[in-house]
């Protein structure tokens, strides 16, 4: 199988959710034509967006951005410090607190996964179509 993969890392700072959404971009138009179609890249770019958003809000402010070109999927993965892994709630429609990302994350993707890290830490992937 060939796959094709760039990893990106931010820290703490405003714009680390727009260069997430930026290096995702790059990403998939690195491909080359037709990897993926407008729409699909329109779906890993909010995947993105939501976990990398996730990890840091909930986790530790620090992230690493894994994305893994398969010939049927695009693996979105994210690392973050925090141990603690994403749970369903009800979304919040009063208070905009939130509690909507991981079920839309959930309900876009073919498969999602959470991965303890070896010391601290997980890793969230989403595995979503071409």
């Amino acid at each position: 199988m060939t796959t094709t993969s760039t990893e990106r890392t931010a820290l703490r700072s405003p714009s680390t959710v727009a260069g997430a959404r930026q290096a995702t971009r790059a990403f998939l138009e690195a491909l080359g034509r037709p990897a993926i179609g407008r729409e699909q890249a329109d779906t890993v770019v909010l995947v993105v967006s939501e976990l990398v958003t996730n990890a840091l809000r909930h986790g530790g402010g620090a992230y690493t951005l894994h994305l893994t070109a398969h010939p049927s999927c695009i693996e979105v993965a994210v690392e973050d410090p925090s141990p603690r892994p994403p749970r369903m709630r009800a979304p919040d429609l009063v208070d905009g607190t939130g509690g909507f990302g991981w079920h839309m994350v959930d309900d876009l993707s073919l498969a999602t996964v959470v991965t303890p890290g070896p010391g601290s830490g997980k890793t969230v992937r989403a595995l979503l179509p071409r």
